[in-house]
């Protein structure tokens, strides 16, 4: 026991978490995570990760190094077990969980304590906070989800809808949020309730007002299923489901008129606060002239928006003007759209009056930039100003509206990059209907970023990959919105322009399912284009299908993609494009390898090299080396795989080509690990593995790791493997890789079986032998030998009914659960398999 007695808070712990019971015994030991990870031999990551709650589920293992490396005395080490188990048996995938305030909260006491009595006494499983625009309702339901967390043990999850414009965008933004990734979409809602099940979650839906039928239908669904779900949304129209509760959020307390203790009154108002606050923020501090505050919050109604962005205006006029160009120049807005309700018809004259004072050419500006998503760079803002404005036009502009708070600049990597707030872009929107051009500047929102995209196509084989890969990742709102204008408006040829520009950015940053959907949906649009534009959509169709099969190709949709490359190809010999014939044949080459038909693999790669070398495109020819490397060795002929991939390797690095590089230094690793060589493996595989992660290439990284698992397991080193494999499986599983999750759990069978978890080895072998019977892929040939002794191993300790078991139950299980280190709930080794690494 730690010399100050850590025992004597026993009893607050027991009930603690993992993670905060490890910080808490690592904090009394007087470690750093550093230390306790050089302690315990594990990484920082795993720490903090665990530490966090990012990782859970720790394996027995890992607790007792921790344990080890802590000093913990015995009752300690239970209670640290205890944590360990409890979390084992509630594991789950992690949830966004809501963001951290960037500010105080100011006010709401009565508002808090209402909401959060509907939710603790569950008399609302659906609770709707709604009201205009500006009245507060994100920050309301922030801080309630915090208030309220402690009554939902299995998380509160937070799901952002402000930017998500398409209604099928929906579904996926709430199944990402919680944790879920699916390799398909067709029973998406009912795999999200399935994920949530019985669990006590609070799901917060935050902005549903332009999504409200889709949010209702998601929501109606969940709710009958999930008996122990309670739902909080934010949304300035109702669901109008059946057990809706509703609950108007109110504008901020106002000073009351004529009172004599000026001063007290007023700094009791939570409009008053609230100015002062954000006024002081701007660096002018208005506690001397209270009374003319007073008179700024009446005019505003106590709307929040309104008043920060009349705070906003501190940086150039006194409360005093301000109060008196509120008396004057607001009168027309008292009423707004007349059906509208007076507060939000306050509201728009809150946001009115800060546009009020903008030129015409600012106002035209302010409309125009609203179509962004996530931001925009200056040159995308010049792109998307009518009548083709100058780079300085632009600039001039949007520094005149920095300057007026309704944009903010961010700095990061040498690029300025600007954002409206949420509620300001959605008044600038509706400025833009107004005026009937949304459709004309969402056309040339669309038509840069499908520019973009083909641009940056051309650099994501160089020398520039990285630039450009953190480019269109730091763009994705802005692609989304515009993939979404060009099939809303069934603009053929831009969706598949647009699709076929980002297939191979979609296959490097891991986005397999969404690029997949994209170039689907622009393939069906091309189906009925009218026949005389078939033959100029060739070329954008037969790319599209390249994309499409290679993105399938990733999933272990082995089928579709070989049809959808059949189709690339037939359509690029047609056009006569060798180096496209080319590309789709090493894509063809790759299914092959993975349903283990060398042979036929082999002979399509010679046949993509006879191309690319009569084209003299060195680029092409180290791939295909690469490609011919990458079969050799996977059939066991580790010679030829060695030359051709030394020969690759080469030429990768003097094209510039960094994912051509890690890939042949991955195929060296392994092949090094197969002859026994394991410290120049190790070289070749950490190379990659850093290559991989500067890339972004998720693949790279999870190819990397699984390597490295398998070179500790051969010297002995189960806990280091362990940890490796795990990360490459859940890194495979993510993406939807099938294929090498099979191999991967195959390997975390064989470090099970060297522990002496035999049963728990039985069980990966099974859910290996389920995922390849699903996928139509066999063991790759240099694996065979490790599987079979493996097996023969497992079966040989254990009596023909446990392997039995052992393995079905492996074959049933989900590959989520299996990657997660359990068999679930229910299946008959469960008690005997859990928590085995």
């Amino acid at each position: 026991m730690p010399a100050d007695g850590s025992r004597r808070g026993s009893d607050d712990v027991l009930g603690a978490g993992f993670g905060g019971l490890l910080r808490r015994h690592r904090r009394i030991a007087g470690l750093s995570q550093e230390k306790l990870a050089e302690l315990a031999g594990l990484s920082v990551d795993a720490i903090a990760a665990l530490e966090r709650g990012r990782r859970r589920a720790p394996r027995a293992q890992t607790v007792r190094l921790l344990a080890d490396a802590l000093g913990l005395a015995e009752s300690d080490r239970s209670l640290l077990a205890a944590a360990a188990r409890r979390e084992t048996d509630t594991a789950r995938l992690p949830m966004r969980p809501p963001p951290a305030p960037i500010n105080e909260l100011v006010g709401r006491t009565t508002e808090l304590a209402a909401t959060s009595r509907l939710l603790r006494q569950r008399v609302a499983r659906l609770l709707t906070l709604t009201g205009p625009g500006g009245i507060g309702k994100t920050r309301l339901t922030i801080a309630l989800a915090g208030e309220v967390a402690d009554m939902f043990p299995d998380g509160v999850c937070w799901v952002p809808l402000a930017s998500v414009t398409d209604p099928a965008a929906v579904a996926p933004t709430v199944a990402s949020s919680i944790g879920l990734h699916l390799l398909e979409s067709t029973r998406l809602v009912e795999e999200i309730a399935e994920q949530i099940g019985r669990s006590t979650t609070l799901l917060v839906l935050d902005n549903c007002s332009h999504q409200v039928t889709t949010v209702g239908e998601i929501c109606a669904i969940l709710l009958e299923h999930c008996p122990n779900l309670s739902i909080l949304a934010s949304s300035r129209e109702l669901l109008r489901l059946p057990g809706e509760t509703v609950y108007v959020v109110p504008a901020l307390s106002l000073p009351h008129d004529h009172d004599h203790d000026v001063r007290d009154q007023a700094m009791s108002s939570d409009a008053v606060r609230l100015f002062v606050e954000r006024a002081s923020a701007r660096g002018y501090d208005p506690t001397g002239q209270l009374e003319q505050v007073a008179r700024v919050v009446r005019r505003l109604e106590g709307m929040p928006l309104a008043i920060e962005l009349a705070a906003a205006r501190m940086n150039v006029m006194t409360v005093e003007e301000l109060a008196s160009e509120l008396e004057r120049s607001f009168s027309i807005l008292a009423g707004g759209a007349p059906a509208a309700s007076p507060r939000q018809q306050s509201m728009y004259g809150a946001i009115e009056w800060s546009h009020a004072l903008l030129t015409k050419a600012e106002r035209e500006t302010f409309a125009q930039l609203s179509v962004f998503a996530g931001g925009w760079t200056l040159d995308a803002a010049a792109a998307v100003m009518p009548g083709g404005a100058t780079r300085v036009e632009a600039l001039d502009l949007i520094g005149r509206l920095a300057d007026k708070s309704l944009i903010r600049v961010v700095r990061q990597g040498g690029v300025a990059r600007y954002y409206m707030l949420g509620v300001i872009r959605e008044f600038a929107a509706d400025r833009l209907r107004v005026t009937g051009q949304t459709e004309a500047a969402a056309g040339r929102h669309a038509q840069y970023y499908i520019e973009l995209a083909e641009e940056a196509d051309g650099h994501l084989r160089g020398p520039r990959q990285g630039e450009w890969l953190d480019r269109l990742d730091g763009e994705l709102s802005n692609l989304r919105v515009a993939m979404g204008w060009t099939l809303r408006t069934g603009a053929i040829a831009e969706a598949l322009r647009l699709a076929g520009g980002l297939w191979l950015f979609c296959s490097l940053r891991g986005h397999y399912a969404e690029g997949s959907q994209w170039l689907e949906r622009a393939l069906q649009l091309a189906d009925s284009a009218p026949p005389d534009e078939v033959a100029d959509l060739s070329p954008l169709c037969a790319k599209a299908n390249l994309g499409a099969g290679t993105l399938a190709f990733l999933q272990c949709e082995y089928d579709a993609a070989t049809e959808r490359l059949q189709t690339a190809l037939a359509q690029y010999k047609d056009l006569g494009a060798t180096a496209g014939t080319a590309l789709v044949l090493q894509r063809l080459g790759g299914v092959a390898r993975e349903r283990g038909d060398y042979e036929a693999a082999e002979d399509l790669h010679c046949e993509s090299y006879d191309l690319y070398e009569s084209l003299g495109d060195r680029a092409g020819m180290a791939w295909a080396h690469n490609h011919l490397g990458f079969v050799a060795w996977l059939r066991g002929d580790l010679d030829v795989g060695e030359r051709r991939c030394r020969r690759a390797r080469d030429s990768f690095r003097v094209v510039g080509d960094g994912e051509g590089l890690a890939w042949s230094l991955i195929s060296l690793g392994a092949i090094a690990q197969y002859r026994g060589e394991l410290d120049q493996a190790e070289d070749l595989l950490q190379e990659s593995l850093a290559l991989s992660q500067r890339l972004g290439y998720r693949e790279g990284v999870a190819w990397s790791l699984n390597q490295l698992g398998v070179i500790e397991r051969r010297r002995g080193v189960t806990e280091r493997a362990v940890h490796l494999l795990d990360e490459s499986l859940a890194e495979h599983r993510d993406l939807g890789d099938r294929w090498r999750s099979a191999s991967v759990l195959e390997e975390l069978a064989a470090v099970a079986q060297q522990r002496e978890r035999t049963e728990y080895a039985a069980f990966l072998l099974g859910a290996a032998d389920g995922v390849r019977e699903v996928i139509g892929a066999p063991v790759p040939a240099i694996e065979k030998a490790d599987h079979a002794a493996t097996r023969a191993a497992v079966e040989a300790s254990l009596e023909r009914r446990a392997f039995r078991a052992a393995w079905s139950a492996g074959r049933a299980a989900p590959l989520a659960a299996v990657a997660d280190g359990y068999p679930p709930p229910g299946s008959p080794t469960a008690d005997r398999t859990r928590d085995p690494l």
